[in-house]
């Protein structure tokens, strides 16, 4: 993604307002946006990881550290992408580790667990660390700051989650979708913003493109969490027990919408036997509101603000690309 927003030249994308109310699904304009890169961009590829070919070439770009060669900026943008990527790994990996008073003896061995979970924070912090040393590698004091304060904004989202964890079968804060907003900023759109941010600071773009670049990242990461958040009232389950966040922004807008001594109500009548949450009943009761429509519309208003800002680009196949991600995370049956 990063590196296709850096690309310059190629077809016009054109259209990017009428590209909101259709386009490709997901996985396909991922795929797209790689061929343009040039690489899979995602670490899910392992295969890419252990490829000869992929270090063979890092090994001759290592060669020209230091000789100013016009090779090396290509190679500091896709650097910049996979230094992302670690970091979003790491975290996703932290956010893996189990809490072990909650466990039941159905659960698994104990021991098992406590292992699990130290291998999770010691491989997040292999990860984390291997990315802030080819962080310092790209030479760029405002890229580095940028992204240290990106990883300081994921550590205080992360914080406030974990916070939040033992609350999710109990009745959730009056958050209101503002606060709502602030909090997914940090846990989810702050290191795609800043990144983008940086990735124009590294082509050496003004300062007017690079806050452009911030406001692609942070809509359209926006609009990704509310398309997530969205997919338990939106799909069709046939699981009695399916789940959903109490904190996610269909539920909150419906809380904002109802009031809250009527949610409280809504809750406790969701409420079985030893205070065991019956979701199916407490998301029909959601999708009868207004909760999940506002979500919707709001997911589609990030979506036009993450279009609005590339709008100031030149039109090209990387802008496009872009432009489709958007719309993959706006469209709704």
């Amino acid at each position: 993604m990063w590196g296709a927003l850096l690309r310059r030249g190629g077809r016009g994308a054109g259209g990017l307002w009428r590209l909101a109310s259709s386009g490709p699904p997901w996985s396909q304009v991922v795929s797209e946006a790689e061929k343009i890169v040039g690489y899979p961009t995602s670490f899910m590829s392992l295969r890419c990881l252990l490829s000869d070919e992929l270090s063979n070439i890092a090994m001759q770009v290592r060669k020209l550290v230091g000789t100013k060669h016009p090779l090396l900026d290509t190679a500091r943008q896709r650097s910049l992408a996979e230094i992302t990527e670690l970091i979003h790994t790491a975290f996703l990996v932290h956010r893996g580790i189990v809490n072990i008073g909650e466990l039941k003896s159905c659960d698994g061995p104990l021991k098992d667990m406590q292992f699990g979970n130290k291998m999770a924070v010691l491989s997040g912090d292999f990860l984390l660390a291997n990315a802030c040393t080819s962080l310092a590698q790209l030479q760029n004091t405002k890229v580095v700051e940028l992204i240290s304060s990106a990883i300081g904004d994921l550590v205080q989202g992360i914080y406030y989650e974990n916070s939040k964890s033992s609350e999710e079968n109990c009745l959730t804060d009056d958050i209101g979708i503002s606060t709502w907003k602030e909090q997914v900023y940090l846990s989810h759109s702050a290191l795609l913003a800043k990144s983008c941010q940086a990735a124009m600071e590294l082509a050496k773009h003004s300062a007017e493109i690079q806050d452009m670049a911030f406001q692609y990242g942070r809509h359209m990461s926006m609009s990704h969490k509310l398309h997530s958040d969205l997919q338990p009232f939106i799909k069709e389950c046939s699981s009695d027990t399916l789940s959903f966040s109490l904190n996610s922004a269909p539920v909150v807008l419906h809380q904002e919408f109802l009031g809250r001594e009527a949610w409280i109500k809504q809750i406790r009548e969701a409420q079985g036997k030893g205070n065991i949450m019956d979701y199916k009943k407490l998301r029909e009761a959601i999708k009868a509101g207004k909760g999940v429509t506002s979500a919707i519309d709001l997911c589609r208003c990030h979506g036009n603000r993450a279009l609005a800002a590339l709008e100031r680009f030149p039109p090209s196949e990387a802008r496009a690309a872009l432009a489709n991600i958007v719309c993959a995370v706006t469209r709704f049956p």
